[in-house]
């Protein structure tokens, strides 16, 4: 077999980044399966514990079971392991392993972990990738520490610690678990866990691109133009996101109608940042209006931004797709914001994007109307959006699943997770580059 057959037949890098997320979810499923992980006499059943770790590993938090009264302290580590090593990826984990041995990491590593932390460039990747693991550890220890200064008093040191770990790990990486049985419908009105929460999975979305560009620079004329961007859509969509549930819900009895006027106001924000795949609620959302639902549905299919610990489409490709739709209604022949050029190459992938997670979410909604006849489309459509944008929010349907409903949403948090051209990039062969050459034709659009 000679060189050039070995290359072709080489994995990619895509093709690795899907086999190490699989082997995790299966180790994970395999370990949430013992009878030492769950409460109670023998094991819970394997697909649920496949769906839990799946969940996890792809940073979701969608569950079948609750995960504070149904799983031991054993079993919520292993979540809790599952859901750091899926938001930071676990390529980051082996350059980190690989340091600390002493290894040199070389450039075919290296290009699996610019494929991980979506890098413009190879040059330094295992310099950002331990400021990654700074700014993520940091993250989190500081949100625990302030999270366990605010239960210390109704929970004792010891589970006050606990409970302040898993809530920081889980909400820094936009898992969306808790350890309560309501998520986090207790702390409606508590601004202390309310700015922790939503600060850390604000953060853990923005992407570590743009948070080690942010401290780097600190000045937004120097930034670059993928972080400002990121920040500029993600004000506008929490912002928005605000206004509007703050209006649509302000007088729904049965959701807002027993809130006072700083629970409303606290929890319309929370629901409108939340839906940036972080999972977490502070009310009930099948009580929400309809109106209301599918604007979440509309914000979770955004999602938070590239390289970060969040799904969806991404906020980027949302305002790339955004700018040239304005740009082509202007007559514009170029796409440009803030005084800068938008390739055709980066449009033309961002449509890609967007119609790819378009049809998948459509796709995964038609199956659900088949296994789950019992459900309102919304409901089954909210599902379908919130398991593509690894959100973890859902009205009341998770829990009801049938086994085949359970293995879709299954394949969709880890389609979802992994991201559209990801998965079409691994299932692909080689690329290869055409020498042909066709003549151009117009063709009548519109």
């Amino acid at each position: 077999m000679d060189v050039a057959t070995i290359k072709k037949n080489q994995l990619n890098p895509h093709q690795w980044t899907v086999i190490g997320f699989a082997i995790t979810i299966l180790i994970g499923a395999f370990l949430l399966d013992l009878p030492i992980a769950t409460v109670g006499d023998g094991s819970i059943r394997f697909l649920d514990a496949l769906f839990t770790a799946t969940s996890a590993v792809c940073v979701t938090g969608l569950t079948v079971i609750d995960t504070g009264t149904n799983f031991t302290i054993f079993g919520q580590i292993i979540i809790m392991v599952l859901i750091q090593i899926g938001g930071l990826g676990f390529m980051t984990y082996g350059v980190i392993i690989a340091v600390i041995l002493g290894r040199k990491v070389g450039l075919k590593h290296r290009v699996f972990i610019q494929e991980s932390t979506k890098s413009n460039t190879i040059q330094g990747l295992v310099r950002l990738v331990k400021t990654i693991v700074i700014i993520s550890f940091s993250f989190e220890l500081i949100g625990a520490y302030l999270l366990w200064l605010r239960w210390i008093h109704e929970m004792g040191v010891g589970k006050a610690a606990y409970y302040a770990i898993f809530h920081s790990v889980s909400a820094f990486n936009n898992a969306g678990f808790s350890l309560f049985s309501d998520n986090l419908a207790g702390f409606v009105g508590d601004p202390i866990v309310n700015i922790i929460i939503s600060l850390l999975f604000i953060c853990g979305g923005l992407g570590f691109i743009v948070m080690v560009d942010i401290y780097k620079k600190r000045r937004w004329r120097r930034f670059s133009l993928h972080t400002k961007i990121v920040l500029l859509t993600t004000i506008l969509l929490s912002a928005g996101g605000f206004l509007l549930i703050l209006s649509l819900e302000m007088l729904n009895s049965s959701v807002f109608g027993d809130l006072s006027i700083g629970e409303k106001l606290w929890s319309a924000y929370f629901q409108s940042v939340t839906t940036r795949t972080a999972g977490f609620n502070t009310v009930q959302l099948s009580g929400l209006l309809t109106a209301s639902q599918f604007l979440i549905i509309f914000l979770m299919f955004i999602g938070a931004s590239s390289g970060s610990t969040g799904g969806g489409i991404k906020t980027s490709t949302f305002m790339i797709l955004i700018v040239a739709m304005y740009s082509t209604i202007r007559g514009r022949e170029q796409v440009h914001i803030f005084k800068r050029r938008i390739s055709y190459d980066t449009i033309l992938r961002s449509l890609a994007i967007i119609i790819i997670s378009l049809g998948l979410v459509l796709i995964v909604a038609f199956m659900l109307t088949l296994t789950e006849k019992g459900d309102e489309f919304i409901e089954i459509l909210f599902e379908a959006t919130s398991a593509f944008g690894t959100v973890g929010l859902t009205l009341d349907v998770t829990p009801t699943l049938s086994g085949a409903g359970k293995i879709i949403i299954i394949a969709t948090m880890f389609a979802g997770r992994l991201g559209p051209l990801t998965l079409a990039y691994a299932l692909a062969r080689n690329k290869r580059s055409s020498k042909i050459g066709y003549p151009e034709e117009k063709v009548l659009v519109g």
